[in-house]
C-alpha cells in the first residue's frame, strides 16, 4: 500500500506543481470532481501565498489549498504529483521529486525517447536523461500497458494527441502511405499559454487565422517520433499549425495517400473497430464532420473520414479540447491507468455547446 492511501476508499493525494497557469486550472477543475483524488497542495511560484479563487475566480469557493513555493510541499503523503511546469523547467523539478511519488509531466521535457533530438529542437541540453530512459509516452489508448507500470509519464503534445490517434493505427494496418502525409491544425490561443506574449493579444489574434513555425514546429519531431514506431520504419510529415481567434480546441485535417487497393471506407472501418469501446475516442459515422463544437471542454477525440476527389487519397478530420484530452484531461486519464481507477473517473464531463 503507497504512504498515507487509505485502503478502504483507494484515495491519493495529488500535487499540482505550476498550478496558475491554464493545464493547472484544468487540472484543478477536472481533479475536484475525482472521487479517489484529494488535492493536497499546489505550487505557483508567481502567485505563492494567494488562494486558487484570486487566481482564477471561476474555482473560487472550493475548498482548495492555497499556491505555495515548490520548495514549501511537504511530499511525505503525497503520490502523484501532475507538473504543469513550461518545458526546460519541468525536467529539473521532476529530478528533485522524492522517489516514492509518480510524476505526470505536461511538458515536451520527456516526450523524446532520444534526448539529443529534444535538445536540436527546444535548443537546450536535457538535465536529467537518466530519468529520460525511465519515461513513458502517454498517449492513453496506444500505450496502456506501459503507462500502468510507469513511475513517470510524459503527456504528448495537443498536436501530437491529435495527429496521432487516426493515424497510428493506419499505419500499423498499412492502410495509408507513410510517405506524403500532410497535417494542417488549429487551434485555439490557449494553446500558447498564459504567459503575456504579443501574438496571443487579443488585438492581434481576433478576426483572423495566421500560420506559425511554418515548416519548424517542435511538435513535428514528436509526431514523426509515435509515427515511425507504428509503420515500423521512419516517417517524415509535413505539418503546418495555424492560430484561429477560439480560446480552445484544435482541428487537425490530415491528407493521406491510400495503400493500393485501400478506400476510404477501409480507414474508417479499421479506426472503428481500433477505438470500439474506448470511452474518449468516437470514429463518426460516414459524412459527419468533427468540429471542436463538439469535444469543447470535454476529454473526447472525434475522427472523422473522407474520400478526396483525387483518387487513391483521403481526408481525415481529427478533434480534441486541447486543455483536456490534449494536455489535463489525458494527464488524469493516465493517472487513472497508474492507479487502477476507472479511467473515466474525473473525466465524465461531456462538450460544452454551442
Amino acid at each position: 500500500m503507497l504512504n498515507g492511501m487509505n485502503a478502504k476508499t483507494k484515495q491519493i493525494n495529488a500535487v499540482i506543481v505550476g498550478a496558475s497557469g491554464y493545464t493547472g486550472a484544468e487540472m484543478v477543475r477536472l481533479l475536484v470532481n475525482h472521487p479517489s483524488v484529494r488535492i493536497a497542495a499546489a505550487t505557483a511560484e508567481r502567485k505563492a501565498g494567494k488562494s486558487f479563487g484570486e487566481v482564477f475566480p471561476h474555482l473560487s469557493g472550493l475548498k482548495l489549498p492555497n499556491l505555495v513555493w515548490l520548495s514549501d510541499v511537504d511530499w511525505r503523503d503525497a503520490h502523484v504529483a501532475f507538473c504543469c511546469l513550461p518545458h526546460g523547467t519541468a525536467q529539473e523539478a521532476i529530478a528533485e521529486l522524492p522517489d516514492h511519488l509518480k510524476v505526470i509531466d505536461l511538458s515536451a521535457d520527456f516526450r523524446f525517447a532520444d534526448v539529443e533530438t529534444y535538445a536540436r529542437w527546444y535548443g537546450l541540453g536535457h538535465q536529467a536523461p537518466e530519468l529520460q530512459k525511465q519515461a513513458v509516452y502517454g498517449l492513453s489508448e496506444l500505450a496502456r500497458e506501459d503507462i500502468a507500470k510507469a513511475r513517470l509519464v510524459a503527456c504528448p503534445g495537443c498536436y501530437p494527441t491529435s495527429a496521432q490517434l487516426p493515424l497510428s493505427p493506419l499505419l500499423q494496418a498499412g492502410l495509408i502511405d507513410a510517405d506524403g502525409i500532410i497535417i494542417d491544425a488549429k487551434s485555439g490561443v490557449s494553446g500558447a499559454g498564459r504567459s503575456l506574449r504579443e501574438t496571443s493579444l487579443y488585438a492581434e489574434a481576433a478576426e483572423g487565422v495566421q500560420a506559425y513555425s511554418i515548416a519548424c514546429h517542435r511538435h513535428t519531431p514528436e509526431i514523426e517520433q509515435g509515427l515511425s514506431l507504428a509503420a515500423g520504419r521512419p516517417v517524415a510529415i509535413s505539418f503546418t499549425p495555424h492560430l484561429v481567434p477560439m480560446n480552445r480546441g484544435i482541428l487537425s485535417t490530415i491528407y493521406v495517400k491510400l495503400a493500393d487497393g485501400k478506400s476510404a471506407d477501409d480507414l474508417r472501418g479499421r479506426l472503428s473497430k481500433r477505438f470500439k469501446g474506448e470511452p474518449f475516442v468516437r470514429v463518426v459515422k460516414e459524412g459527419e464532420r468533427p468540429s471542436t463544437h463538439h469535444v469543447r471542454g470535454s476529454n473526447h477525440c472525434r475522427i472523422g473520414v473522407f474520400a478526396d476527389r483525387l483518387e487513391g487519397r483521403a481526408i481525415i478530420l481529427s478533434a480534441i479540447d486541447n486543455l483536456v484530452k490534449g494536455a489535463s484531461g489525458q494527464a488524469v486519464q493516465n493517472m487513472n491507468i497508474m492507479f487502477g481507477f476507472p479511467e473515466t473517473s474525473g473525466l465524465e464531463q461531456q462538450p460544452i455547446f454551442p
